[in-house]
């Protein structure tokens, strides 16, 4: 069977050439496990219901499998803080949609008073 393709975004592409050459090589094995064997990672629940996490030593690649044979890239980085950064870089995605949908002044107070009861929450 064709491995899946994968859908690097550009920041992470960065991330993944400055890493220790060693580390690099991890989190490229783990990208072709990934290509190969797409849920070879951990479900994702609650907000990240969609997601999936593979564990490659301290570092975890959250990604999506999308349609088409495609593995979408959402981030890596260490377990301890890529859970909530993830989650954060989903909120922030959905308030810019607000924005899109709603335009103009009522987008961003609705944007605003979305963000105030996001942080009033944490």
């Amino acid at each position: 069977m064709e491995p899946y393709r994968v859908r690097v975004p550009g920041n992470l592409a960065v991330l993944v050439r400055g890493l220790h050459p060693e580390l690099k090589r991890k989190v490229r094995a783990g990208l072709d496990l990934i290509r190969t064997e797409p849920h070879s990672g951990k479900a994702l629940q609650d907000e990240l219901t969609g997601l999936r996490a593979l564990r490659v030593g301290r570092l975890r690649i959250v990604y999506r499998v999308a349609p088409r044979r495609v593995i979408e890239l959402v981030a890596i980085g260490p377990r301890r803080t890529i859970y909530e950064a993830t989650l954060r870089s989903i909120r922030r995605r959905r308030t810019r949609g607000l924005i899109l949908q709603c335009g103009g002044t009522l987008g961003h107070s609705m944007i605003s008073s979305a963000r105030r009861r996001a942080t009033a929450g944490s």
